[in-house]
């Protein structure tokens, strides 16, 4: 009897050395008669796998294949069991991959997956593999097949080659951020390293595999290397390693010295009272008083639907591909709203969906006859299981992340399986208490029901928060676990300025809530009066005021927030957020929401800005080694017009159709010369004459230098500019703007940058062109005072921007704005130029 329970071994008659045959259909049959002589499989069994081949791969990879029958022929099988062929010369198993180890798998249940998992153990350690492909000794293989996968080595994990120690400097452990830096030097190293801490190792290149580790500040790791140049590579990855020690400690020392600096804050009940205050971490500021809506955190019910491997591996890979694009959708928009070091976090998240074990196992589920959603759900369960096992909380939250991330794939595969708890709010107001908020959950709330919020886990920096932030919501976050054991229905109130959530009020604590909340409302109101006030300075020059928003449902909250205007509609994300290719009806749609919601005031449209940190699977662009100096922007746009023509279209057909149709302007990205700008004009005219419809003004973005240098000649071509100050500061500067590591020094206000913006307003001037501002650097009220200064005529941010920026510019002088972006154009450094601040609030030379 061959049984492949974790401790048995593999009886040599079920092993045969140094096979020969002459195909993969004959290695098939081989083995299966193996299986057969063993009492395991009925001999048509070998027709069960040939049929899976047709349309599977059962190859596992480094030179293993395990070829396993048809899911309905499990009738054929008798009892579990495996047979191995032992191929030296190797075996063309499908093109490119050439299997030495055959190993056929018969089972009726699913205790076959048990050495699936030793087998991916198995294929890590290559000299081992190696071995066993010309081993002699049958005994060998047995033992290679018969250890558990799921329980440590009882002897230590042994170092590679080239090897040297480290004593982890990191304050806080290393943490997802971190570890996603070690994953990509890892990967870039072109040579096999292995991080080893005590007894337990972990291959770099995965992510969870190196949060398993649990390391935290003090503790000794041995990095060591192997292969060609091993010890050069190594060194290259401990500088890595180590050049991460400075910003660790330095962002470390800035949150306690932050967390020491702050002021306690927030709502207390007046006096003595019954309530009981479960403490979190503030998230968003705000007092909100609700009954509770606890979100059940019971696990989804996956069904097991198996489907044909083809079928499976296909959509397994389309979700992951979507959900990795929306990712990467995020990334790019917390970059511009919070900075890089913020959106480092969700770029983890991103590298959660390459490991290789996690993807592994699942498809290791798959062959083994598994549904593709059962499987995915299962690898999922387990990863993040063993990350919230090791008791560290930073590590916990990381499983949070694999299990957000994780059911962000699993509805792509089955959207049936999306959670529809928070369909089911009740009619008045609730305060939802949930383990985590996926930032889709966050996004979509109910804001009419919804009135606060609080977590079991995250932080001040979770996709909840950050939301939360943005929606206006009080949050708490961090409370711990017990809140998800409160009773639904029960009164409590929020105060996410202190992180509390204050559970049974009286009366008298309530009459003060509510007190504190009339008296947040008078200030918002009294502030949203404001708000709405042009940016005019003291001595009488106004400035045009946009918001930069994505959507229609977005317009609102911007408008209400100060804004004159949309100065920055970026339709990529039109294509990032989805898994196809809009077409022209839905962006038709879209545009004409967008005016509509306008109500006649200025919306510009930029054209699709793919390329560089933003790109689109379904678009099948061609792989770049550098796409930020690649085809992006507007170079993309005319090699396709099946992407340009549709969004022009739209864009006419909206303009056609709008009241005032000069409030759509239409610029188009990445311009460096004439000729580009000539072309796309000439599409634009060609599509509004074939559609009968109006002329639009039509401008371009300055992002980067060329575009600035010639803005006096490209003036003659266009009707306005838009300067990118995110772009302009990482071509100017030679710096990555996603690069945490570098982010602190890619600053907008580096004197290059703004020599640049006034060599541009220069240009425009001469054409009677205006200007206008829509990166970042416009939502800072000293970038936007010294903007003014440089005669930009319009500035677009994130909406919650706009009334600071407002109260700064109105409480100024132009002709001392003026003075003072001429002491910046003089300045050596970015620092020099920060610290013009304070006359800058001042409005004084």
């Amino acid at each position: 009897m061959v049984s492949i329970a974790p401790a048995a071994l593999l009886p040599a008659q079920f092993i045969r050395l140094d096979a020969s045959p002459a195909d993969k259909a004959a290695a098939i049959r081989e083995a299966c008669q193996l299986l057969a002589a063993g009492g395991c499989v009925d001999p048509a069994y070998a027709d069960s796998i040939l049929r899976r081949e047709a349309v599977a791969n059962t190859f596992l990879g480094h030179g293993v294949a395990i070829p396993h029958g048809m899911v309905d022929d499990r009738h054929l099988v008798r009892r579990d069991g495996i047979a191995v062929l032992q191929v030296p010369a190797g075996l063309d198993w499908n093109p490119g991959q050439a299997a030495h180890l055959v190993v056929a798998i018969a089972a009726r249940s699913d205790t076959h997956i048990d050495i699936l998992r030793r087998l991916t153990r198995l294929i890590q350690d290559e000299a081992r593999l190696a071995a066993l492909f010309r081993t002699a000794d049958p005994a060998a293989i047995a033992a290679a097949l018969g250890e558990d996968a799921a329980t440590p080595a009882a002897a230590p994990a042994g170092d590679l080659t080239e090897r040297l120690d480290w004593v982890v400097d990191y304050p806080t452990g290393l943490h997802a951020r971190p570890a996603a830096a070690w994953v990509e030097a890892a990967r870039q190293s072109g040579v096999r390293l292995q991080v080893r801490h005590g007894n337990e190792a972990a291959d770099p290149r995965n992510l969870v595999a190196l949060l398993q580790l649990g390391l935290k500040a003090g503790d000794a790791v041995t990095l060591s290397a192997a292969g060609t140049d091993a010890a050069a590579a190594l060194r290259r990855f401990r500088g890595v390693v180590e050049g991460l020690s400075a910003a660790e400690k330095a962002g470390a020392a800035l949150a306690a010295e932050r967390a020491a600096a702050a002021p306690v804050q927030g709502w207390t009940p007046p006096g003595p009272s019954g309530a009981t205050a479960v403490a979190g971490l503030p998230a968003s500021p705000g007092l909100a008083i609700g009954t509770l809506h606890v979100l059940a955190a019971a696990e989804p019910a996956v069904p097991d639907d198996p489907v044909p491997l083809t079928e499976g591996g296909n959509r397994l890979h389309a979700a992951i591909t979507a959900t990795r694009q929306q990712l990467a959708a995020m990334v790019d928009d917390v970059t511009r709203r919070l900075g890089a070091a913020d959106a480092a976090i969700f770029r983890a998240q991103g590298e959660l969906l390459q490991d290789t074990d996690l993807i592994t196992l699942a498809c290791q589920l798959m062959v083994a006859g598994h549904g593709v959603a059962w499987s995915w759900w299962q690898a999922v369960e387990q990863m993040a299981g063993q990350l919230a096992a090791l008791g560290n909380p930073v590590l916990a939250a990381r499983a949070a992340d694999l299990r957000d991330v994780g059911r962000r794939v699993l509805t792509r595969i089955d959207p049936s399986l999306e959670a529809g708890s928070l369909a089911e709010l009740p009619p008045h107001p609730c305060i939802v208490v949930a383990a985590d908020l996926s930032p889709s959950d966050t996004a979509g709330l109910d804001m009419e029901r919804v009135v606060g919020l609080a977590t079991a886990q995250g932080g001040p920096t979770s996709h909840t928060a950050i939301l939360a932030r943005t929606l206006g919501l009080p949050a708490a976050v961090a409370c711990g676990p017990e809140v998800l054991a409160l009773r639904n229905g029960a009164t409590a109130i929020v105060d996410g300025q202190a992180g509390r959530l204050w559970l049974d009020p009286s009366p008298a604590d309530l009459a003060s809530a509510r007190a504190w909340i009339t008296a947040l409302a008078a200030q918002r109101a009294e502030e949203a009066a404001q708000r709405a006030l042009p940016a005019r300075t003291r001595d009488g020059h106004t400035v045009a005021i946009g918001a930069n928003v994505n959507r229609p449902d977005q317009v609102p909250l911007a408008l209400a927030q100060g804004a004159e205007g949309v100065g920055l509609m970026r339709t990529e994300f039109l294509f990032l957020e989805r898994g196809d290719t809009p077409t022209e009806e839905e962006q038709f749609e879209t545009y004409r929401g967008m005016l509509r919601a306008l109500e006649g005031r200025p919306l510009i449209v930029r054209a699709l800005d793919i390329g560089g940190d933003k790109q689109v699977a379904h678009l099948a662009l061609p792989h770049e080694e550098n796409p930020f100096l690649g085809v992006r922007g507007a170079r993309l746009l005319l090699r396709r017009p099946d992407l340009l023509e549709p969004q022009l279209r739209a864009l006419y057909r909206a303009a056609k159709e709008a009241p005032n149709h000069e409030a759509l302007q239409i610029m188009f990205p990445m311009i460096t010369s004439v000729p580009e700008v000539t072309r796309l004009r000439a599409a634009c005219e060609r599509v509004r004459a074939e559609l009968d419809a109006p002329a639009v003004p039509l401008g371009i973005m300055v992002e980067v230098p060329a575009a600035a240098a010639m803005a006096d000649i490209l003036a003659e071509h266009v009707d306005f500019f838009s300067i990118g100050t995110n772009d302009l500061t990482q071509y100017t500067l030679a710096i990555d703007r996603q690069n945490p590591d570098l982010a602190a020094e890619a600053e907008g206000l580096h004197p290059a940058v703004l020599r640049l913006i006034r060599a541009t307003v220069e240009g425009a001037r001469r054409r009677e062109r205006w200007v206008g501002v829509c990166g970042g650097l416009a939502g800072e009220p000293l970038g936007a005072a010294l903007l003014t200064g440089l005669g930009v005529n319009e500035l677009s941010m994130t909406p919650r921007d706009i009334p600071a920026v407002k109260a700064r510019l109105r409480g100024s002088d132009a002709a001392a704005l003026r003075d003072l972006a001429d002491r910046a154009l003089a300045a050596g450094t970015a620092a020099e130029v920060r610290a013009l601040e304070g006359t800058a609030r001042e409005g004084t030379p």
